[in-house]
């Protein structure tokens, strides 16, 4: 089979669950070929195969991430040597910019934002959502190296165990590489909580909620649950909780086993970042709020009641 490209970034530790998604999408169009920058151990080296990579290529070099011209230059260069039917990456904002910059040196397109990728008779052909996701648009690359970013949650990450070779190369600087450099990156506050687009359980606060204080509340529940926090754009706008926790069509998508919306009305653009959520429950006080045509349950009802009941409730089983 022919092999695909799967760009997994910086290894340090963990493998992501992102990077599991874009190995079980790649199984569908070929033989994954994994490349990642700095370091790739033992424990790193057994999760991908686990995921189907026949192959590791780590790009040795401490500062891969501060020169990402020669970076996408390096990937390039291994493009040339595996001539991958296509190169799947994360639509974060690295992802995107490494796809676009890739895709004008290997000559082909460029596709964004997938939520699914098949194999075609003509290449792959990807899934979209467009419009917050209000229409769902197939798209193929026509021609050259199909560069495709794929959303976070866009499938379930499913096993394939295989023993991968690895391979190295060190990153070289050229004087042209230097030009473009990322002078500085602020680590988020960790908060002891699962990442929001990892997390099989998201609580979410929206308007209904009144204030930055009482997201405690949701803090609380989402703790109680093993979960993470989101929040609406409407909060976030509000100032109440940051913006890395904005769940929606300019904030994150997430597609967790259980995603609780508290508080919120669900408004479209909110919806198109939960709606893939395996089961949705909703409370909030209005009955006629569009989140309840999304919701597999909802409550009709005060949050400041009906929380602090489902947190004694969960209290009491857990006791």
């Amino acid at each position: 089979m022919s092999g695909v490209l799967v760009l997994v970034g910086h290894i340090a530790g963990q493998v992501g669950k992102a990077s599991l998604e874009l190995l079980t999408l790649a199984r569908r169009l070929g033989d994954p070929v994994v490349v990642c920058a700095g370091m790739a151990d033992e424990a790193a080296v057994e999760t991908l195969g686990r995921y189907g990579a026949k192959r590791i290529h780590v790009i040795e070099s401490d500062e891969p991430q501060e020169y990402p011209v020669a970076w996408v230059r390096a990937l390039a260069t291994l493009a040339a040597d595996v001539r991958p039917v296509a190169v799947l990456t994360e639509a974060t904002p690295d992802g995107r910019e490494i796809a676009a910059r890739l895709s004008v040196r290997l000559d082909g397109g460029v596709l964004t934002d997938a939520v699914d990728v098949q194999a075609g008779p003509d290449g792959p052909v990807v899934t979209q959502w467009a419009f917050a996701a209000g229409y769902t648009v197939t798209s193929r690359v026509v021609r050259g190296v199909p560069v495709i970013a794929v959303k976070p949650n866009a499938v379930v990450p499913s096993e394939a165990p295989v023993t991968p070779s690895v391979t190295r190369s060190a990153l070289v600087l050229e004087e042209a590489d230097r030009r473009t450099r990322v002078v500085s990156r602020t680590a988020r506050e960790s908060t002891g909580r699962p990442q929001l687009t990892e997390a099989d359980i998201v609580v979410s606060g929206g308007r209904g909620l009144g204030g930055a204080e009482q997201f405690a509340l949701v803090e609380r529940l989402a703790d109680a649950l093993g979960g993470a926090v989101g929040a609406s754009r409407a909060a976030v706008d509000s100032g109440w909780y940051s913006h890395t926790h904005q769940v929606g069509q300019t904030g994150v998508t997430v597609s967790p086993q259980l995603y609780l919306a508290i508080g919120i009305s669900g408004a479209i653009q909110h919806r198109a970042g939960m709606q893939t959520s395996k089961t949705i429950v909703a409370v909030n006080k209005d009955a006629e709020a569009p989140i309840f045509e999304l919701a597999d349950y909802g409550v009709v009802g005060d949050l400041f009641e009906v929380v602090p009941q489902l947190l004694d409730e969960v209290a009491r089983r857990r006791a």
